[in-house]
C-alpha cells in the first residue's frame, strides 16, 4: 500500500496554534516588494505610494515594459588573439584529468575549461575507486580565484622573492643541525612525495616528518594496523550489501573521507524484489540515518555496548550492557539481520576508540564480510596524534630547529591551539607553505606561498595500489611554488618537481601519457605503511569488558561532526559551500548547537519563527575542562536525548573573507582528536537569526513524497503502493491522465528529441553535489545570509528534506484505519494531529526539486510578456530580456521552483562574492546568460548542454547515443538519483526507467504534465 503518512519540515509546523506558520503556508512570498528599488531615486520615492500595480500599469503590459528592462547593459569589449593557442578552440570546451587531496577530500576527478579557465569540476567515471566528486570537490574550483589568495612568498611578513626565500630558508636550516627538522603535513598519501621526504631527510639527517589530520581517524588506524600491520583504514563496497549495520558512522556523508554513498545507493535501489536493510545507531541525525530503514537516537556511551552487544551475539562471549529494553530488541534484531546476511552483513563503526574498532574488524571477520575490502586498504588518512602532541613537547623544550607546515592550520584547529602556538613561537625558522595567510602562516619567518591544486602537478594514492596523478589545468595565476619544488631547491636538487613526479610514476609501473589522459595508474609498488607508536592492540575480551563498562560522565555528550558543506573547514572561504543548506537542518552560514526536543524543553531553550518566516533561536553556552563557546542552539528532530552536536570547520578569522567568517570555532573541544566529549550546557543570553531555506511553502497534506514498504512493492501492484491519482468528471472517478479530462490541446513530440528527467527517492542521499554543480554550470549567483533569511535564495535546484513522523507503515496505518468520528481521542481530528506529533526518531526522505518543464506548464500561461514559453524538445523556457519581474510565473507554479532576481548579483558591492571582483568572475560559464535584476530565473535542463551534444553529433554526422545527453545535476550524482535523457529513443535508460512501477510525477493532479518524474521510496523493513 502506498503510505498516507503526514509529512513536516520543522517542529514549528506542527503546532496547530501557531498562527505565524498558518500565514506563512498560505502567503507565498513573505517579504513586501520593495517598489521603490524599481522606480528610481529612493529620495524621491521615500513618501511615494506607488504600488507594483500602478508600476506595471504606467508601462501598460507593453513591450515597453521589456524595452525598459533591457534598453541599457554594461559594454564588455572583447580582444581576439593574436596567436590563437593551438589547443584552445573559442566556444569550447576541453577537459583535464586531475585530483584533488587537500588533506580531507582525496578524489579523481575532470576539469572542464573554456579558454585556458578551469569552471567545473566532473567526476571521473573511467576510475573505480574515488572518482565521483562530493559537492565540496565540485566547489573547489571556485577556490582558484580566491581574492584572499596570497600572491608572492613573505619573509617576516614581507613580500619576498624566491630567491630570497631560499637563500633564508638554506641558511637557517644548515644552521639546526643539532634541532630537529619537521615537515608537519597534512595526509598527501603521495608515493612521490613520501620518496620526496626521504631524500628530504637524505640531505637534512635530523628531518623527520609528522602527520596531522585535521579531522582524524586515529583510533580506526590504530585498530587497523594493530590487527593488520598496515596503518590504513578498511574499504567497503556496498553494492552488494544485504544487511548495513552502522554504530555512530556517517558512511554516507563524511565518515573515513567519504565516497561511499554511490555503492551503498546502488544496494538502495529495489531490483528484482531485494535491496539492502539498514540499521543505524548514532546519536546525532546524520545523512546515513536518515538513509536507514530503521535508525535508533542512541548517545555515544550506549554506542559503546550495542558494539560489546554485537559482538557477544555474533562472535561470542559475554555481554552485560544497561540498554533500554527498546535499544537492546533493536539490537538483537540487528544481529539476527547480520547472521542471516553472513558474507553479504557488515558493520561499521565511527566511535573515537580502539576498542570498539578492534571488535568491530573481529565481527566483520566472523560475518566473512565479503563487503569489507581489507587487502587494498584506503590511506588517505594518516595521521597521527601522539607524533603531533610530542612534537609540542619538543618545540616547547627546544629541540626542534625547524617547523616546515604543510596543508594544515594548526594554530586554528589544534584543539589546544595556543599550546601550539606558544611552542611554535621557539622554534627559530617557521615555514608556512600555504595558499592563504591563515592562523598558522601569520605566525611563520616564511610563508613559501603555493598555488591552487588546479595549478600543481601531484599524486595520491587514495586507494592501496591505484595512484591518482594532479596535473595543472591552467598556467599559475600568482607568483607561487608548489611545497614539493621548494622541498627539491633546499635539498639540492635542479629537478623540478614533474620531472621527479613523472621518474616515480613510470618507476612504479605507469604510462606517463597514458596516465595523464586517464588521470590515474595502477602501481606495482609495494605501500609500507606503519607507524612506529599507533599503539598495541588489546585482547577482545579487554576490549569487551572495556566497551560493557562504559559509563556517562557528565550531563551531556558532545558529538563534534562535519558538515556536508564545509567539511574540515578547508574550504571555508567559498560562498558557494556557506551557501548550500544543510541536508538535514536546511540552514546556511552558520554552524550551532543541535539538541533534543526533550532537553531543549527541559532547559528553556526555544526555536521560533518571526513575521517574514526566518527562524530564531536561543543561544547556549558548552563547557568543557575550563573551556566554553556560546553559539546557537537548533532543535534537531531525532537528536539522541542527553546529547550535543557541533559541526567543526567554522570559526576561522584569519585569511578570510568578512563575510564567510561565520560560526564558532569548536576545535578546542576537539581533545586529543577525539570527536566524542563530557561537556556541560546553558541557556545563554541573546537570540540567534538562523538564514534556513525550508520553512515556508510547506506541501503538507499532498502527495509530494511516496513510500512504500519492500514486502507491498513485492506484490507488483501499483495500485497499492503507486495509485495513479484521480479527479471528477461528470461525478466519476477518472484517472488524470486520461485525454478526456484534459484541459489542454497537445502538440506532437515524438520527432525529434523529448528531454526527461527521473529522480530516485532510494537513489538520493541528499549529499548536495547536484546543488554546487548547478551553481558552477549555470552562473547561479550567491546572495548572503540576510537574503536567504528572507527566503531569496537562488538556488535552482533544491533538495527538500521532510521527516514523517512514525515509526512504520504498520503503526501508521492501524492508528489511521481505528478512527471513528471527528471529536474525541480517537477521532480523526484528534488523531491525524497525533500522528503529526514530532516522533523523538522521525523518518526522513530527501528529494531534489527543480523546474518540472511541464508540458501543459502554468507559468507559460499567465505570463503577459511571454517571457516563459515552451519548446519542442519539452524545455521550458525563459527569455530573459522580455521578462519584466510580474512574478505571476512563480505565484502560478505549483511547485515553487521559479526565483526572483531580487538585485543585480553581479559586480555589486552589496554582494561581496566571486561575482563581484575581476579574479572571482573568471569560473562564469560564458554559455549561459548572467542576469541582471528583475527577471524570473530557474532551471533549463542545462539546455546549453544538451545543444552542445546535438551539435557535436551533427558535425561528426553521427547519431546520439545513450547516456550523451546530460546536465549538470546528472553529470554531478554519481548515486543514481538522477537519470536523464531522450524519452523519444526507446533504448534509452529514461524510457525504461518512466515504464517502471515506481515512476510518478509530482501534483500529478494538478494535469501539469511535467517532464521529470520521480521513483517512489522503497522502505525495507524487514
Amino acid at each position: 500500500m502506498a503510505t498516507t503518512k503526514k509529512y513536516w519540515k520543522s517542529t514549528a509546523q506542527l503546532d496547530e496554534s501557531n498562527e505565524m506558520i498558518k500565514n506563512l503556508e498560505q502567503n507565498e512570498f513573505a517579504t513586501a516588494v520593495p517598489t521603490e528599488e524599481f522606480l528610481g531615486d529612493d529620495a524621491v520615492m521615500e513618501d511615494s505610494a506607488t504600488t507594483r500595480r500602478d508600476f506595471l500599469k504606467y508601462v501598460g503590459f507593453s513591450t515597453a515594459a521589456a524595452s525598459l528592462a533591457a534598453c541599457e547593459g554594461p559594454v564588455i569589449h572583447s580582444v581576439p588573439y593574436v596567436v590563437q593557442p593551438d589547443r584552445i578552440i573559442p566556444g569550447m570546451s576541453n577537459y583535464y584529468a586531475t585530483t584533488i587531496a587537500d588533506g580531507y577530500d582525496f578524489a579523481s576527478i575532470l576539469v572542464k575549461t573554456r579558454e585556458g579557465r578551469p569552471i567545473k569540476i566532473e567526476s571521473n567515471r573511467d576510475t573505480e575507486h574515488r572518482g565521483h566528486a562530493n559537492a565540496r570537490v565540485h566547489a573547489s574550483v571556485l577556490g582558484l580565484y580566491d581574492n584572499n589568495r596570497l600572491q608572492s612568498p613573505l619573509v617576516d611578513g614581507k613580500e619576498a622573492t624566491w630567491e630570497q626565500v631560499d637563500k633564508k630558508v638554506k641558511q637557517e636550516l644548515n644552521a639546526q643541525a643539532g634541532k630537529d627538522v619537521v615537515l608537519l603535513t597534512q595526509t598527501y598519501a603521495s608515493p612521490s612525495i613520501k620518496r620526496l621526504v626521504a631524500d628530504f631527510a637524505a640531505a637534512y639527517p635530523n628531518a623527520r616528518q609528522v602527520i596531522l589530520d585535521t579531522v582524524g581517524e586515529d583510533a580506526a588506524l590504530n585498530a587497523f594496523e594493530a590487527k593488520y600491520g598496515t596503518r590504513g583504514l578498511a574499504d567497503y563496497d556496498f553494492e552488494d550489501a544485504e544487511c548495513i549495520v552502522g554504530v555512530g558512522a556517517d558512511f554516507v556523508g563524511d565518515w573515513q573521507g567519504g565516497n561511499f554513498d554511490k555503492n551503498y545507493s546502488q544496494s538502495r535501489i529495489p531490483k528484482n524484489g531485494k535491496m539492502s536493510h539498514h540499521v543505524q545507531f548514532e546519536a546525532n541525525m546524520t545523512l546515513s540515518g536518515a538513509n536507514a530503514d530503521k535508525r535508533y537516537p542512541v548517545t555515544p556511551t550506549e554506542q559503546k555496548q550495542i558494539i560489546a552487544a554485537l559482538y557477544s551475539k555474533v562472535v561470542g562471549g559475554g555481554s552485560s550492557t544497561n540498554l533500554s529494553d527498546k535499544v537492546a530488541k533493536a539490537v538483537e534484531q540487528a544481529a539476527q539481520s547480520l547472521r542471516r546476511a553472513g558474507s553479504k552483513g557488515v558493520v561499521l563503526c565511527g566511535l573515537p576508540d580502539q576498542a570498539a574498532q578492534q571488535l568491530t574488524l573481529e565481527i566483520n571477520e566472523r560475518l566473512g564480510s565479503t563487503i569489507v575490502i581489507i587487502d587494498a586498504p584506503i590511506l588517505s588518512r594518516q595521521g597521527n596524534r601522539k607524533q603531533v602532541q610530542q612534537l609540542v613537547e619538543d618545540m616547547q623544550a627546544g629541540r626542534v630547529g625547524a617547523v616546515m607546515v604543510a596543508g594544515v592550520d594548526p594554530v586554528y584547529s589544534y584543539d589546544d591551539s595556543d599550546a601550539f602556538a606558544k611552542a611554535y613561537k621557539n622554534v627559530p625558522l617557521k615555514v608556512s607553505f600555504a595558499s592563504r595567510l591563515d592562523a598558522t602562516a601569520q605566525q611563520s619567518d616564511v610563508v613559501a606561498t603555493t598555488p591552487h591544486y588546479l595549478e600543481a602537478w601531484g599524486d595520491a594514492e587514495i586507494k592501496s595500489g591505484q595512484v591518482s596523478l594532479m596535473q595543472p589545468t591552467i598556467k599559475p595565476l600568482f607568483n607561487t611554488r608548489q611545497m614539493q619544488d621548494s622541498l627539491l631547491v633546499w635539498s639540492g636538487s635542479d629537478t623540478s618537481y614533474k620531472d621527479y613526479l613523472k621518474e616515480t610514476s613510470t618507476g612504479n609501473g605507469a604510462s606517463w601519457n597514458q596516465a595523464l589522459q586517464d588521470g590515474f595508474y595502477s602501481s606495482n609498488a609495494t605501500s609500507e605503511n606503519a607507524s612506529s607508536d599507533a599503539g598495541t592492540s588489546m585482547t577482545a575480551s579487554a576490549a569487551l569488558s572495556q566497551l560493557n563498562s562504559s559509563s556517562k560522565s557528565s550531563d551531556f555528550e558532545l558529538v563534534l561532526y562535519t558538515k556536508t558543506a564545509l567539511g574540515d573547514g578547508t574550504q571555508a572561504n567559498n560562498p558557494w559551500l556557506q551557501e548550500l543548506p544543510d541536508p538535514i537542518t536546511r540552514t546556511t552560514w552558520d554552524n550551532y548547537a543541535t539538541v533534543s526536543m526533550q532537553d531543549a524543553e527541559r532547559l528553556g531553550i526555544e526555536n521560533e519563527n518571526v513575521a517574514n518566516g526566518a527562524l530564531n533561536g536561543s543561544n547556549v553556552t558548552v563547557k568543557m575542562d575550563g573551556k566554553e563557546i556560546t553559539l546557537p542552539a537548533l532543535i534537531q528532530p531525532g537528536q539522541a536525548p542527553g546529547t550535543i552536536g557541533i559541526a567543526l570547520g567554522y570559526g576561522q578569522k584569519d585569511g578570510i573573507q568578512e563575510e564567510m567568517q561565520t560560526g564558532v570555532n569548536a576545535f578546542p573541544f576537539y581533545k586529543d582528536g577525539m570527536s566524542v566529549q563530557p561537556v556541560s550546557m546553558s541557556v545563554a543570553s541573546g537570540v540567534h537569526e538562523f538564514a534556513c531555506t525550508q520553512l515556508q511553502n510547506t506541501m503538507m497534506g499532498r502527495d509530494i513524497i511516496r513510500e512504500t514498504d519492500l514486502e507491498t512493492y513485492r506484490t507488483g501492484d501499483k495500485d497499492q503502493f503507486n495509485p495513479m491519482p484521480e479527479v471528477s468528471l461528470n461525478h466519476i472517478e477518472t484517472p488524470v491522465t486520461s485525454p478526456d479530462v484534459d484541459l489542454w490541446e497537445s502538440f506532437d513530440r515524438s520527432v525529434g528529441h523529448h528531454f526527461n528527467m527521473s529522480l530516485d527517492l532510494n537513489a538520493c542521499t541528499g549529499c548536495g553535489a547536484c546543488v554546487v554543480a548547478c551553481h558552477a554550470e549555470n552562473n547561479v549567483p550567491v546572495v548572503g545570509k540576510s537574503e536567504v533569511r528572507k527566503s531569496r535564495d537562488m538556488h535552482w535546484l533544491r533538495i527538500d528534506r521532510y521527516y514523517s513522523s512514525t515509526d512504520s507503515f504498520e503503526d501508521d496505518e492501524s492508528k489511521k484505519d481505528g478512527f471513528t468520528g471527528l471529536f474525541g481521542d480517537n477521532g480523526s481530528l484528534g488523531g491525524f494531529g497525533e500522528l503529526e506529533i514530532p516522533a523523538d526518531n522521525p523518518q526522513v526522505a530527501f528529494q531534489p526539486v527543480m523546474c518540472q518543464h511541464c508540458n501543459h506548464a502554468p507559468c507559460e500561461t499567465v505570463c503577459p510578456v511571454a517571457a516563459s514559453s515552451h519548446g519542442r524538445q519539452g524545455q521550458n523556457h525563459m527569455i530573459y530580456n522580455r521578462c519584466v519581474g510580474t512574478r505571476y510565473c512563480a505565484n502560478n507554479c505549483p511547485y515553487k521552483v521559479r526565483r526572483f532576481n531580487w538585485f543585480l548579483y553581479n559586480g555589486n558591492d552589496e554582494f561581496d562574492y566571486h561575482m563581484n571582483n575581476d579574479l572571482g568572475r573568471m569560473v562564469i560559464n560564458p554559455d549561459v546568460t548572467v542576469r541582471s535584476r528583475g527577471v524570473m530565473e530557474k532551471c533549463s535542463l542545462c539546455i546549453q548542454m544538451t545543444q552542445m551534444t546535438i551539435l557535436e553529433a551533427k558535425k561528426d554526422g553521427r547519431m546520439i547515443k545513450d547516456g550523451e545527453f546530460a546536465t549538470a545535476c546528472s553529470n554531478a550524482c554519481s548515486n543514481g538519483a538522477i537519470t536523464f535523457g531522450d524519452i523519444n529513443d526507446k533504448e534509452s535508460e529514461i524510457y525504461k526507467v518512466k515504464q517502471q512501477d515506481r515512476m510518478y510525477h509530482l501534483l500529478e493532479e494538478v494535469g501539469t504534465e511535467p517532464n521529470v518524474m520521480y521513483q517512489v521510496k522503497v522502505r525495507n523493513n524487514a
